[in-house]
């Protein structure tokens, strides 16, 4: 994917939020789990770099939303060992993002009033550059 329409998913993934008035940080990652752009609103929380990393790490990893990932990895679910790796973050807010029908990378927003609300922000991102992933 290109930078630039990974920056224009966070910006539009940020906006969305601070509209529905919340203060975010958005993370973009390659395929790979590498990031391309990080963005956090001025009022949004210290760890919102980190934990948006680690969203979109995991979406792109596991190759499934965060939300859905939370809920196979609860206790006594036989997935339950991923919430034990270093870099995994099954927590809302974490989206795969396709294209062409190829996974072309992750987003992860942190600073919702809820996992369901950063995953609102990160699809409307996604929403927003839709047109330009679907090559």
């Amino acid at each position: 994917m290109k930078p630039e329409i990974a920056q224009q998913m966070a910006e539009a993934a940020m906006i969305h939020c601070r509209e529905a008035g919340y203060q975010v940080g958005v993370t973009v990652v390659d395929r790979f789990g590498i990031p391309q752009v990080f963005l956090r609103d001025r009022y949004a929380g210290v760890h919102v770099y980190e934990t948006s990393r680690r969203k979109a790490w995991t979406a792109v990893s596991f190759r499934t939303g965060t939300s859905d990932l939370d809920l196979a990895t609860q206790p006594g679910n036989s997935s339950f060992g991923i919430r034990h790796l270093s870099e995994a973050l099954p927590l809302g807010g974490g989206l795969v993002i396709d294209g062409g029908g190829s996974m072309v990378g992750g987003i992860g927003v942190s600073g919702a009033p809820g996992p369901d609300l950063d995953d609102e922000c990160a699809q409307a991102g996604i929403d927003a550059v839709e047109d330009q992933i679907a090559f």
